[in-house]
């Protein structure tokens, strides 16, 4: 009995055992499945994250670069802007010395403003068409009475009709010689070459600030390098005579420092541009529209056109500058002549 009831409770202790283990095996892949699928989230929520965070530094580089663009393309606007308005300027004072030497061409004094370097006419405010007119219906009377008064004798009006004309056509040979005369102006080399004909001389366009270059022939060859010629900014003459080297025409004079050994070009100030007009101090700019070779009016200021002692280009002293940027100067050669 003793054994039975043994084996009975070993049985029993056998089967709640089983029981223990079998609920046992049925729980543990539960949590071995929840385990994975938890380490299965975390690196895709972990890869969410890092795209996302790439992706707002690129909306931020972008939105960066954008803004820098923004900026330049505003820069580089008003850089075009500034140009054009500077053209405008130019080719307003371009106009300005044409109207002045037309006006000069026909018998209108001009008198320099108060506080101004500008110039004006003796009646800016009466119409240029009115005052000519009238003139010639003076001139017509004039003529038309001294033709009544000296009838019996025709010789006498044709003495006195040039007499009248050259009254007029004189007033420009009326005013001072002096470097106000002359023509002077900002230049740029835009293109450069020898002269096909002559060995010593260079071939060359020049933006003046004028709708065309100029072309100039100068006698450079010896003395500057061509290299040194191109895109070079230069002060010419612009109111000489054309006139003909070695078949070439050339329409203007580069202004250089000069000695027999050693010729230097004379270099306009920082931030000049190409039209700027060249003035000198104590002296009213009022050029002719072409210098008359018979007036010698280049060749007697020339030996007043000299470089000081700080390489400055005068006449008589006083210095050559571009109002508002600076004095016209040489690179080395002092008090030496400038033509």
């Amino acid at each position: 009995m003793i054994i039975w009831s043994l084996l009975v409770i070993h049985n029993s202790l056998t089967m709640s055992l089983n029981r223990i283990l079998a609920f046992g095996a049925g729980r543990i892949p539960i949590s071995l499945l929840q385990r994975q699928t938890q380490q299965l989230k975390m690196p895709v929520l972990e890869e969410i994250i890092a795209k996302n965070k790439r992706n707002q530094d690129i909306i931020t580089s972008i939105a960066s670069e954008l803004k820098v663009m923004r900026g330049e393309l505003l820069a580089r606007k008003k850089q075009q802007l500034s140009q054009e308005n500077a053209l405008l300027r130019q080719q307003v004072e371009v106009a300005k010395q044409q109207l002045i030497a037309l006006e000069l061409s026909h018998g209108k004094k001009q008198i320099p403003l108060p506080n101004t370097r500008g110039l004006c006419t003796e009646a800016p405010n009466t119409p240029i068409v009115d005052s000519t007119v009238k003139s010639n219906q003076s001139a017509e009377d004039a003529t038309s009475t001294e033709k009544k008064q000296s009838a019996p004798k025709e010789k006498k009006p044709k003495k006195e009709k040039p007499n009248t004309t050259t009254g007029n056509v004189n007033v420009a040979s009326e005013l001072p010689v002096d470097v106000g005369r002359l023509d002077m102006r900002v230049g740029k080399i835009i293109e450069v070459g020898r002269h096909p004909d002559a060995d010593s001389l260079y071939l060359e366009k020049i933006d003046c600030g004028e709708a065309q270059p100029r072309t100039v022939v100068s006698g450079l060859v010896k003395f500057v390098p061509l290299e040194e010629m191109q895109n070079r900014l230069v002060v010419v003459l612009c109111n000489l005579k054309p006139a003909k080297m070695r078949g070439v025409t050339s329409e203007a004079m580069v202004m250089c420092a000069s000695t027999p050994d050693k010729v230097e070009i004379l270099s306009p100030p920082a931030g000049a541009l190409p039209g700027d007009l060249v003035h000198c101090e104590g002296y009213t700019r009022q050029p002719d529209g072409q210098l008359n070779p018979k007036k010698k009016i280049f060749e007697t200021c020339a030996p007043d056109l000299k470089t000081n002692d700080e390489l400055v280009a005068c006449y008589k002293g006083a210095a050559l500058l571009v109002p508002g940027k600076g004095k016209i100067v040489s690179q080395t050669l002092k008090n030496v002549n400038v033509k």
